[in-house]
């Protein structure tokens, strides 16, 4: 707790329609009791845990409201997006994906932060996603990261040795060789899709575009050997026994479900930090401790053999919108918001890892997973792989979907070079998305 807080819940839910939005403007610019109140939008993950930080955080001097952004990260992009574009005075902080960080910024809607808001103690896989243009945009709250989770009877079952780096290639054929065992991913038509095309080729030793700082005269480079690997891999799984039946509409909540599924022996998943506290026992699932010693974890797998992988990395920002009616206090909150306090609740309470160094140190987060977890967690944010930094990054990311959508028409013989041709035009005004 920090000094000066009051012990009073101040957070609001998620209005609908015109009106209401209307009322809840009003309501954001000034609190009960006549101090200035901030409006902080979230993202859905760890809602509760953050309506308490706002608690926490707010103050004599001002009140910390929440509302909630949709679901999706696309949709999340464009409600902030319209709103600072309009100059609204009232989006005062904002959960951010890393990657609006670049556009929003370059844009002139963010308020830059203290330098010393990254530090040392800050892991350097999250901390580049705040940067532009020499200035710091947003605070790192919590750092994400993808990992392969799966049962340890099943890799056992299909011989597979998971005390060695292991790629997608083996992890494939391994799930196929059981019957009934499956490999699960992201591939639906939207952000986590791209995600994984990134991994992929980023772990063959390529890149989707180079000089991304160019904005749209950045060298798209998807047209490569790498990509083709990554194709591969996406055309191996797609006709593979071990595809799951949803998987061109697959994301990371529906992919759970088949790992402890009734009478199957599980599956090789790729998704991020929070499915250690999804399986943990508890009152609000029927996971077993059986099954829960049976979950294992291990590196991203690799694209190609004999190249490390490079796990995604993710996570949230807090920006401060550019126009604000209270811009100090606003940095005061950020900083309040992303202590390392905040990220070791976050994290042990909802699988929202820390973006710092120090945090993973906490007594309370060693005592709520094991060593080799965190230290998998932390070396995969600081090793892993970025999506482009780019300003248009919204529009690479809508070029690959519409390209490399659905999986099971990917073809590493022809699909990089017809996205890579979609990405140019697009970004040269030729094409529309």
């Amino acid at each position: 707790m920090r000094v000066g807080t009051r012990s009073r819940r101040l957070v609001t839910a998620t209005l609908g329609g015109g009106v209401a939005l209307g009322l809840a403007a009003t309501l954001a610019a000034c609190g009960s009791s006549g101090t200035p109140t901030l409006t902080w939008y979230l993202n859905p993950d760890g809602q509760e845990t953050l309506a308490a930080i706002a608690e926490e955080c707010s103050t004599d001097e001002y009140d910390i409201r929440t509302r909630l952004l949709p679901t999706s990260a696309t949709d999340q992009r464009v409600q902030l997006a319209r709103r600072l574009a309009a100059e609204d005075g009232q989006t005062d902080l904002m959960n951010l994906d890393p990657v609006f960080v670049p556009e929003f910024a370059n844009a002139g809607w963010l308020l830059e932060l203290p330098q010393d808001t990254v530090t040392d103690d800050t892991l350097e896989g999250i901390a580049e996603t705040v940067r532009w243009d020499d200035g710091i945009y947003a605070a790192p709250l919590w750092a994400n990261t993808q990992v392969l989770w799966y049962r340890t009877s099943l890799a056992e079952e299909a011989g597979l040795d998971m005390s060695r780096p292991v790629t997608w290639e083996q992890v494939i054929d391994a799930a196929a060789s059981v019957d009934g065992a499956t490999v699960g991913v992201q591939a639906n038509k939207y952000e986590a899709y791209v995600v994984w095309i990134n991994a992929l080729i980023l772990g063959a030793g390529g890149q989707v575009i180079e000089n991304p700082q160019e904005g749209r005269d950045a060298d798209v480079t998807l047209d490569s050997r790498a990509a083709e690997e990554a194709a591969r891999v996406i055309e191996r799984l797609a006709g593979s026994e071990a595809a799951q039946s949803d998987l061109s509409v697959s994301n990371e909540g529906t992919a759970l479900a088949y790992m402890f599924g009734p009478d199957t022996p599980g599956q090789f998943m790729t998704n991020w930090t929070f499915v250690y506290k999804n399986y943990e026992p508890s009152d609000a699932n029927d996971y077993t401790e059986e099954q829960f010693e049976d979950l294992a974890w291990a590196r991203y797998p690799r694209t190609v053999p004999d190249r490390a992988s490079a796990p995604p990395v993710g996570g949230i920002d807090v920006g401060v919108g550019a126009f604000t009616e209270h811009p100090d206090l606003a940095r005061e909150a950020v900083a309040c918001i992303t202590s390392a306090e905040h990220q070791v609740e976050l994290a042990v309470t909802d699988g929202l890892m820390p973006a710092t160094q120090s945090a993973y140190d906490a007594p309370r987060l060693t005592d709520a997973y094991p060593p080799d977890l965190l230290e998998l967690f932390r070396t995969s944010v600081d090793e892993g792989g970025p999506r482009p930094k780019s300003a248009f990054y919204a529009t690479v990311s809508g070029a690959i979907q519409a390209t490399w959508h659905s999986p099971d028409e990917v073809d590493p013989r022809s699909t990089p070079e017809e996205s890579a041709e979609y990405l140019q035009a697009v970004l040269e005004g030729k094409a529309l998305l």
